[in-house]
């Protein structure tokens, strides 16, 4: 299914946007007019999609690597200071990743 208007304008912003922390989720909700925690649900939700991928290639590849990194972190890091069921969010490099 093709990008709709709303997921290109994610991942424009996503592409051109050099700002962090609060600035960048300042921006968000200015350009964007949307909370940031769903901007980033929505962004992660576009990391295995094709059509996302053909829209813009070197930004879904970055993205990607940087969930891969997140997941080879949690694999890596100490199990024991996990509480064993619980789910919890990370954010790497802007984007919230679910571990």
């Amino acid at each position: 299914m093709p990008l709709n208007e709303r997921e290109r304008a994610i991942l424009d912003f996503e592409s051109s946007c050099r700002l962090r922390g609060w600035a960048k989720e300042e921006q968000i909700r200015q350009t964007l007019g949307m909370s940031p925690a769903r901007y980033y649900q929505l962004l992660v939700r576009m990391l295995d999609s094709v059509d996302a991928q053909a829209y813009d290639p070197l930004l879904m590849g970055r993205l990607r690597r940087l969930r891969e990194s997140a997941r080879g972190s949690k694999r890596s890091g100490p199990a024991s200071g996990d509480s064993a069921g619980r789910t919890r969010t990370v954010s790497v490099g802007g984007i919230g990743t679910i571990v």
